[in-house]
């Protein structure tokens, strides 16, 4: 029961969860996910030692950054702690895991898509 517990603990702050959808798109620099979260880099660097903590995230050194990346295989058996515990009666426990379900993948899209738009718009704004 204390996995359990721990697993939801780390997963009931709001920052944490956009962190998660974030990630969901790739890797990302705590510079970036520090903006796109609406965090100081600070508050989003002590959320990641967490999340790494727990095993949500990993971590690559390239240069002098740090890239943090979700780990889907750990995700999904958050996913699963949460399917024990329900009892809404839905068909959530029926779902294929979240890393391998369409709609996951077009979100990755939509995200993607999204960043795309805001790095054109920052290269836009450099070549003024």
């Amino acid at each position: 029961m204390k996995v359990e517990a721990e697993s939801f603990k780390v997963l009931s702050v709001e920052t944490r969860i956009k962190i998660i959808e974030l990630l969901k798109a790739g890797p990302l620099s705590v510079n970036t996910i520090a903006e796109a979260s609406g965090v100081s880099q600070s508050a989003a660097s002590q959320h990641l030692r967490v999340m790494k903590q727990a095993g949500l995230v990993t971590d690559e050194r390239k240069g002098f950054h740090i890239y943090y990346s979700l780990n889907k295989d750990k995700l999904d058996k958050y996913q699963q702690e949460l399917i024990k515990v329900c009892t809404c009666g839905c068909e959530f426990g029926k779902r294929k895991k979240i890393s391998e379900t369409r709609e996951a993948l077009l979100e990755d899209k939509r995200r993607l898509e999204e960043e795309l738009k805001q790095i054109e718009k920052r290269i836009a704004k450099l070549e003024k």
